[in-house]
């Protein structure tokens, strides 16, 4: 990767769409929030707060980003 180009990193918030092998730590279809992590992105990976309420590198491609209203990221953010 060139100096100049960041990752694509995903900030705020993402939908798990693939929970395969990871039933117990991501749910299908349940919004996570996502900290930003560039060595992880440029591997193609993203870092969530996942059910165990840590967060752990998951492949970007189980999850879509979304765009989330204030009221629903302040809700998000009290039960994190």
């Amino acid at each position: 990767m060139n100096r100049n180009e960041r990752p694509n990193i995903p900030t705020g918030y993402v939908v798990c769409i693939d929970n395969t092998d990871y039933p117990a730590s991501l749910e299908r279809n349940k919004i996570y929030r996502v900290l930003e992590d560039e060595d992880a992105a440029a591997d193609g990976d993203i870092r969530v707060i996942d059910e165990s309420g840590e967060d752990y590198l998951y492949s970007a491609d189980r999850f879509v980003p979304i765009q989330v209203p204030a009221e629903v990221r302040k809700s998000l953010e009290i039960a994190a």
